[in-house]
């Protein structure tokens, strides 16, 4: 039984009170409990030596707090004018120089946070489990202003033309003026009795802001207002127990030349045009919650057993499939120059070849899972770990 986060709504607005953990050892006794059978999830491959192909040197390495503290939230560092910053679970925010690891500034907000950093113009904004939003000044650290919004904040704030887009787990998205927090529009969406605990986080392409939602919709809104420009089913709920007709869009879209890809719980991924929702393709043989990056021709998917996969682009194909870490419980993966790059369970990140998948070599960051995508610039990757290390990478040619 596939690993994942589940939550159940138990009346209008509120939220349940059991999870099956995605990443979490809480997963047994839940599905025992509630399925009346052993967890019979396939073990994750042990890692093998391998004569590595490329040299990964450590620039630095760092301690940013408690990190994720145990709960499942959704931490990813932001990186900007040469300063990458990281929030904790407890809310202590930092800044950093990207260059060698040296504390900029540092506040503790002293709340629970759950998603973030967002990053705008002149702000980072945070999100809690509370339902509040914080908007900090980017060179201090100073708190701007505050807003509560409908619950819990489980997708990265997103910043666009001024307006901060919130994404709740109770399915609303909430439109933010940037300056001072003054909500602007809301649009709400039900979310099905059973669906994965997260949500994706929007993207905005010109004046819309596209996002997926539980039950299997994307839905394109406009910016300025928050007006349903389309609506598209990218994920058909089937069969006949709850489980079986779980569908859920908790992967992040991406977007190239004004295509939209999404990949989908149970539902496969899928291409979707930006002007009108038309379906271009669908690839029924893979669903991801964790998502996937592109480079120019391909997609990169890591998929729900954390086998990583390249598609093409024009018509959702399989070119290559790399299940040596099959049930590492892998991030989504990341594109750069060559090179394909995902982070374990065990604190291991992994450099893949973009030609073929192979392992080109691994780095252990600390003992503790990974789950936070990496971030990539100027060729130097950046690790968040769940025990709140911090460290940057930077990979060169192995020579003969």
């Amino acid at each position: 039984m596939i690993r994942l986060i589940v939550i159940f709504m138990l009346s209008a607005g509120l939220i349940g009170c059991a999870a099956i953990d995605a990443a979490g050892e809480t997963f047994n006794d839940f599905s025992s409990y509630f399925f009346g059978a052993e967890d019979n999830a396939e073990p994750p491959n042990e890692l093998v030596e391998y004569e590595p192909r490329i040299e990964i040197e450590e620039l630095w390495s760092e301690s940013t707090g408690v990190g994720f503290d145990e709960f499942y939230v959704n931490l990813v560092p932001a990186i900007s004018d040469e300063r990458i910053f990281t929030v904790d679970r407890e809310g202590l925010v930092e800044a950093r120089d990207i260059k060698n690891g040296d504390l900029i500034w540092e506040m503790e907000a002293e709340l629970p946070v759950s998603a973030g950093p967002g990053l705008g113009f002149d702000r980072l904004i945070i999100g809690d489990s509370d339902g509040y939003v914080v908007a900090l000044d980017i060179e201090t650290g100073k708190k701007l202003w505050t807003k509560k919004v409908s619950s819990e904040v489980l997708s990265v704030p997103l910043v666009a033309q001024g307006i901060v887009i919130i994404h709740t787990v109770d399915g609303r998205i909430s439109a933010l003026d940037e300056e001072n927090g003054r909500e602007l529009w809301q649009f709400e969406r039900n979310v099905p009795a059973l669906s994965i605990h997260g949500t994706s986080t929007p993207i905005v392409i010109d004046t819309n802001v596209f996002n997926g939602f539980a039950g299997g919709k994307l839905i394109a809104l406009r910016l300025k207002d928050g007006k349903s420009v389309w609506e598209t089913s990218i994920a058909i709920p089937q069969g006949r127990s709850e489980i079986e007709r779980l569908v859920d869009l908790d992967a992040n879209p991406v977007e190239a030349e004004g295509v939209v890809y999404v990949a989908s719980y149970q539902g496969g991924i899928n291409a979707v045009m930006a002007a009108d929702g038309e379906i271009l393709w669908r690839n029924d043989d893979l669903s991801s919650y964790v998502g996937f990056s592109l480079d120019w021709r391909y997609l990169y998917v890591t998929d729900l057993l954390s086998d990583v996969w390249q598609l093409d682009q024009r018509n959702g194909a399989s070119l290559w499939k790399q299940n040596e870490l099959h049930q590492r419980r892998l991030t989504a993966p990341v594109y750069y120059d060559s090179y394909v790059v995902v982070g374990d369970f065990e604190g291991y990140v992994h450099w893949l070849s973009d030609s073929d998948g192979s392992q080109l070599g691994r780095v252990s960051v600390t003992d503790e899972p990974i789950y936070a995508r990496p971030v990539v610039l100027d060729d130097i990757v950046y690790i968040y770990a769940t025990d709140g290390t911090l460290a940057a990478y930077k990979t060169t040619a192995k020579s003969e």
